[in-house]
């Protein structure tokens, strides 16, 4: 890593990309060619096709965005005085909307509590936490079934607990959506967000400044580093976007399709999730990304992988000893939007669409209960796919041993992210067994931009106190586990393995699963 930080380096407003040219300088040659870097800065919509360039004319906000999210900072600084005694910040919304100001608050050290899950614990926790001082935060376009159960559930407690609801919520929302429509009927605030730059595009505008402002992040600073930076996306030199997006579609090009997300301990470690699911959306799975927990974690090098550390600091190993590809460090507004042009500059490479929507994305609707389990082994419930061993060690090593080369095993946990945290030390423990990438998120955020070439783990677990869905004719564990069942009848949908497997008690069941993890060997 020493010696990928002494070459050179493509530096501009702090923030700096090193290793690309070491990864692949034929690529960029070859973009320059074509005059891409100025054309993607003046937003081009034809540098990824006849079939992209209608979607790309209203997609390419987010090159400018920092610039039109300034107009937001009056109003920002009004309602944070307004909503000053209110200080436990709530945001609800799809996982693909929340991250960028979960990534925000998170590395810039505010509290905000995310809310992209139907599990009652969280929900439980939230509600229980300042109720009378919280305001929920509602982002997105439509109301979906899990944010509406967030909605109904706060306004019910605030009903108990005698404030006005209108206060509390606050609606950051593309004009004229449907979630416009709801705030407005609610009395609710409402900030709109750039409709030109959503879903992962979305950090640097309302959507992700606004949850991040009144949990009392210094958004501003973001808009002047993003700012700094953008005088360099039409560069051919000194362009940290061009050369990692370079980089990341050559070496995808040619065979190093997984991109392994590690943090190299200077600061900004969640970073690594917003950028590796706007990467993965950005290529339609043609890259496949990790986000890794150290830069020695199992499945964080090898000769498929391309290894990117990131961090806060201008210049930054990752750790004695550690091959590392690519390293990007810099403040973390512009690692924002190097990051988005480096997705958008990928996928001129890769010659795919960075918009396009991935085809058969679950979603919450009911589905019909599955059978009874394959084996019981002390806290878990084994369900396992036609073929597969049933008994829980023999369906691990199913999962691990039977990877093709060109395969990847997706784990998803539909538990609590906070008390069942732990469970996510599976990825490496599976990883080091299969000898292929393991990835690991949490239902329903976990997106699937690869399912045709991936197995599936799905987690789900026993609920012992529920809650109820006011005005609903279904529970929070109901909701649930709907989901969960309608990721599964997806993915079989499309034929892909699927191995959930049920701890009966979570805690019990997560230790004993990473206990039989941990002696699963190739």
């Amino acid at each position: 890593m020493d010696d990928l930080l002494a070459g050179p380096a493509d530096v501009a407003a702090g923030l700096a990309v090193h290793g690309a040219d070491a990864v692949d300088r034929s690529a960029r040659v070859a973009l320059v060619a074509h005059d891409v870097p100025a054309r993607l800065a003046a937003k081009d919509p034809t540098l990824w096709g006849p079939g992209a360039e209608a979607a790309a004319r209203t997609r390419l906000g987010w090159l400018d965005t920092h610039c039109r999210s300034r107009e937001l900072l009056p109003q920002l600084a009004e309602l944070t005085a307004e909503l000053g005694d209110l200080d436990h910040v709530v945001l609800a919304g799809p996982g693909g909307v929340t991250l960028a100001a979960e990534v925000i608050a998170d590395c810039l050290g505010r509290p905000l509590t995310v809310l992209d899950t139907a599990d009652p614990g969280p929900v439980r926790a939230a509600l229980a936490d300042r109720p009378t001082r919280t305001v929920l935060v509602l982002a997105g376009r439509d109301l979906d079934r899990t944010t509406d159960a967030h909605l109904r559930a706060f306004r019910q407690s605030w009903h108990d607990a005698g404030p006005e609801a209108a206060r509390h919520v606050v609606v950051v929302t593309p004009p004229g959506s449907a979630l416009e429509a709801l705030a407005d009927e609610l009395g609710a605030v409402v900030i709109p967000t750039d409709p030109e730059a959503d879903g992962h595009w979305s950090a640097l505008t309302a959507t992700g400044l606004v949850p991040a402002a009144l949990a009392g992040a210094p958004v501003t600073e973001l808009l002047d580093e993003a700012a700094a930076l953008a005088g360099a996306l039409d560069r051919v030199r000194d362009n940290p976007g061009l050369a990692l997006g370079a980089a990341v579609g050559a070496a995808a090009d040619d065979g190093r399709a997984t991109v392994a997300l590690v943090p190299d301990g200077t600061g900004l470690d969640g970073l690594r999730h917003w950028a590796g699911a706007l990467l993965a959306a950005a290529t339609g799975g043609r890259v496949l990304t990790v986000p890794a927990e150290s830069p020695d974690a199992p499945g964080a090098v090898g000769p498929d992988v391309l290894t990117v550390g990131l961090g806060g600091a201008l210049v930054a190993g990752v750790g004695p000893g550690v091959a590392a590809d690519l390293a990007v460090n810099g403040p973390l507004g512009a690692q924002f939007l190097t990051w988005e042009y480096a997705a958008a500059i990928a996928a001129v490479t890769l010659r795919v669409d960075p918009f396009a929507e991935p085809a058969g994305t679950p979603g919450d609707d009911e589905a019909a209960p599955a059978g009874g389990p394959s084996s019981v082994d002390g806290a878990i419930e084994v369900y396992a796919p036609t073929g597969a061993p049933t008994d829980l060690a023999g369906a691990l090593r199913w999962l691990t041993d039977g990877l093709d080369a060109d395969e990847h095993l997706a784990v998803t946990a539909y538990l609590d992210r906070r008390v069942d945290a732990t469970v996510a030390g599976l990825r490496p423990l599976l990883a080091r067994a299969a000898g292929r990438p393991v990835t690991f998120g949490w239902g329903p955020r976990h997106p699937h931009h690869s399912d045709g070439r991936a197995r599936h783990l799905q987690i789900t677990g026993a609920v012992t106190d529920d809650l109820d869905v006011p005005g609903r004719p279904y529970t929070f564990a109901e909701l649930q586990a709907a989901q969960a069942a309608d990721d599964r009848r997806a993915l079989a949908g499309r034929e892909r393995p699927v191995l959930r497997l049920h701890l009966t008690e979570r805690a019990a069941g997560v230790a004993q699963l990473l206990d039989t993890a941990g002696r699963t060997r190739t």
